[in-house]
């Protein structure tokens, strides 16, 4: 299966919901760009919405690490909503959900960046 995204607003925060799998950085390219371009007009508060993602390796961990790091750079955060049971355990092994904002809803995620 192949990476594909899709994004939405609500409450002027960007919410990119990922699905497929993210094996190579390669698949994420243009997510990567949309993020930086949003990033540089001020849009650094980002919501990533993982339902559909079913799998990811090392190099989707570092995409997911990336924009996190892009958005606090410009003063801004990320979470991480509906998070696949394969992907959960993927951040608690590597300790990244100590990182993340992980959070179990759009809404709730949104509300977070907002406070």
């Amino acid at each position: 299966m192949t990476f594909s995204y899709t994004t939405t607003q609500q409450e002027g925060i960007t919410i990119f919901t990922l699905a497929g799998e993210i094996i190579d950085k390669n698949q994420a390219t243009s997510l990567m760009e949309q993020i930086t371009n949003l990033i540089a007009k001020g849009k650094n508060h980002i919501v990533l919405e993982l339902s559909a993602l079913r799998y990811m390796n090392s190099s989707g961990l570092n995409v997911l690490v990336n924009i996190l790091t892009k958005a606090r750079n410009a003063g801004g955060d990320v979470t991480v909503c509906n998070l696949s049971k394969k992907v959960e355990e993927l951040l608690v092994v590597t300790k990244l959900d100590t990182i993340f904002k992980i959070l179990p809803s759009v809404e709730e995620a949104v509300k977070k960046l907002k406070a």
